[in-house]
């Protein structure tokens, strides 16, 4: 019988996983998911961005279709801020 090693008590080591896709969002995109991120109502980043809460919609629709067509959908205001936080579009500090 061949002898298992001595447990060390540590986690073990994370492997190299392939970079997160980039969904490819434009600046514009950027700005208002970073301002509704930050606040807690569309109306908000409409006005602090001088566009209609429509604008601030398709902004959205178009940002969740980006990350579901590279496989990393984000059908909620809870993961579109994980999706913002792994590709650094937004920090924790920020928040």
């Amino acid at each position: 019988m061949t002898a298992l090693p001595e447990p060390t008590g540590a986690f073990p080591q994370p492997t190299a996983t392939a970079p997160a896709l980039d969904p490819g969002l434009t600046n514009r995109e950027i700005e208002v998911l970073q301002r509704w991120l930050k606040s807690d109502s569309k109306p908000v980043v409409s006005a602090q961005l001088r566009i209609s809460i429509g604008t601030v919609n398709t902004h959205l629709t178009r940002i969740r279709g980006k990350y579901a067509a590279i496989g990393r959908p984000a059908p909620t205001k809870t993961s579109l801020l994980a999706r913002a936080l792994q590709d650094g579009i937004i920090d924790l500090d920020e928040l």
